[in-house]
């Protein structure tokens, strides 16, 4: 007896998934470069933050001022406000996406994610430029 069936492998990948030759994730390593990257940067700049907040300590305001006014100090502060923002949303989309099933609940999630990190994000932003920047901004 001949077997005249096609020999094709099954397979769970759509023909378009297939012709870009993406996995499951797609970009999941950039992610995964993008939390380790932040992860080694926030002690550094959370120690520069802490030693910045110390230093205004027992200052008055103006003195405080022009102290964030200094660009080393006002990038230290802005790299740190970034870096942590993204460590965070990055942190909590992976938990998001591991742990809510539900595909309307899990897009719900997500977008409060990016919106709470983008919210918080400008307005530290904003602040820091500010004060660093005088009232121009």
């Amino acid at each position: 007896m001949v077997d005249n069936r096609q020999n094709t492998a099954v397979t769970m990948r759509t023909p378009r998934a297939r012709v870009k030759g993406l996995g499951a994730s797609g970009h999941g390593a950039s992610h995964w470069w993008m939390q380790r990257l932040t992860a080694a940067a926030n002690p550094f700049l959370i120690l520069g933050f802490v030693v910045i907040i110390a230093m205004m300590s027992g200052r008055a305001y103006p003195e405080a001022v022009a102290l964030v006014s200094h660009p080393v100090v006002a990038l230290i502060l802005i790299l740190a406000v970034i870096s942590v923002t993204l460590h965070m949303r990055i942190g909590m989309q992976v938990i998001i996406e591991d742990y809510v099933h539900d595909r309307g609940w899990k897009l719900i999630a997500l977008f409060a994610n990016n919106f709470y990190a983008v919210l918080i994000a400008v307005a530290c932003l904003y602040a820091i430029l500010r004060v660093s920047l005088g009232r121009m901004v």
